[in-house]
């Protein structure tokens, strides 16, 4: 007898083997993001590559899903930038982010020592850049405060 899976008030379909591919639908529910996030990740992490068929449908690997799981956890419970997210995967690797999604403990200082990492080192590069645009704008009030009263 086949399992089946809730999919919604009176509605179900067979569930699928582990190893099934999966549709962006159905990664989209797993994972609680809308499809236009899914295919934003897409564009900025180039590790994700669902397989595309016919009029552009796109069907996620269960290796594809298991990334994209991590993703979603650094970025939404872990609280990485996009940048912070590709720096983990450009330093550890897209194994670690998958370990990461299935709670597997990470060896050394850790997946959250990059990720605190990252996050100060974005945060001290945006506070030099706020601080310089900050600069320039005084500048140039002080040279229009200057040209009113001359």
């Amino acid at each position: 007898m086949a399992e089946f899976e809730d999919i919604g008030p009176d509605k179900a379909r067979p569930r699928k083997s582990p190893e099934a591919f999966r549709t962006i639908s159905e990664v989209a529910s797993d994972l609680d993001v809308p499809q236009h996030v899914l295919r934003f990740w897409e564009s900025r992490f180039n590790q994700i590559k669902p397989l595309k068929r016919g009029g552009g449908r796109r069907y996620y690997r269960p290796e594809d899903v298991m990334l994209l799981r991590g993703i979603r956890r650094l970025l939404y419970e872990d609280g990485l930038t996009i940048k912070g997210v590709q720096k983990v995967l450009k330093e550890r690797g897209v194994r670690s982010v998958i370990d990461a999604a299935k709670g597997v403990p990470e060896d050394g200082a850790g997946l959250s020592a990059v990720v605190h990492d990252g996050a100060s080192e974005a945060r001290a590069d945006s506070q030099e850049d706020l601080k310089r645009q900050l600069r320039r704008l005084v500048g140039d009030l002080e040279k229009v405060s200057r040209t009113l009263r001359g």
